[in-house]
């Protein structure tokens, strides 16, 4: 707006009629003056705001790892997990897996439902014994100490993962690799112990008992269900029990 003012005021003054272009010229000045009083407010305003906005996006920037072409400063690294802390859990782990792993063997219902489990000629469960005797051996009272720990460790990890494997494939397995005579053999056992279980008459429970043991019995002896020796002891001393005082 100052140029456009500067012309008037010098046409005014080489003009004839002076006074009417001065009064247009003052006009124009107000003109100006009230358009920069009106948007100086709006122009500082948008000023802060993109400001604001631009220093937001540095900080976003910086948090993500650096502005635009600059590297992310390098994070303090982690400490080490203590070894005697690793192998402790590693032992605690494993008592977990030999708990379930004996509570399967001491069940002669699971050991029916899941017979590939206690079948080593099943590759699944054949590295899984494997995997679990190595972690046993290994096993110590006390902190071992030097390579003998993570040695351990390992070998915890090896045997889960391997329990966890051959008993997904138990479950896939379950019965089908028997012919039809012997599922129908297996489905009447489990029948027999589950009435062995529940049933409030002792007479009828030393039957089912006794029924059930026979027909194990037989199934073992044949190789159509490996029965493990601490399920056939923990079937004795229930069918024991159940006898009347």
């Amino acid at each position: 707006m100052l140029p456009l003012l500067l012309i008037v005021v010098a046409i005014a003054m080489s003009s004839e009629s002076f006074e009417p272009l001065l009064l247009g010229a003052a006009g124009v000045g107000l003109f100006a003056t009230m358009l920069v009083w009106l948007f100086s407010p709006v122009l500082l305003v948008g000023a802060l705001a993109f400001t604001l906005v631009r220093r937001g996006r540095r900080r976003e920037s910086l948090r993500r790892g650096g502005a635009p072409g600059t590297a992310p400063l390098p994070g303090r690294p982690a400490a080490a997990p203590r070894p005697d802390l690793v192998w402790a859990h590693a032992q605690r782990r494993f008592h977990g897996l030999r708990g379930e792993y004996a509570a399967y063997e001491c069940d002669a219902m699971q050991v029916l439902r899941l017979p590939a489990l206690a079948d080593v000629s099943v590759a699944s469960t054949a590295r899984f014994v494997d995997a679990f005797a190595e972690a046993q051996a290994l096993e110590t009272d006390a902190y071992p100490g030097g390579t003998h720990a993570p040695q351990f460790v390992a070998a915890v990890d090896r045997a889960e993962r391997a329990w966890r494997a051959a008993h997904d494939a138990a479950e896939r397995i379950r019965l089908s690799g028997l012919s039809p005579a012997e599922r129908s053999t297996v489905e009447r056992v489990i029948k027999l112990l589950t009435t062995a279980r529940d049933s409030d008459s002792d007479a009828e429970r030393l039957t089912a008992y006794a029924r059930a043991r026979s027909e194990l019995a037989k199934l073992d002896k044949a190789g159509v269900v490996h029965v493990p020796i601490p399920a056939r002891t923990a079937l004795d001393e229930a069918a024991r029990g159940a006898l009347p005082a």
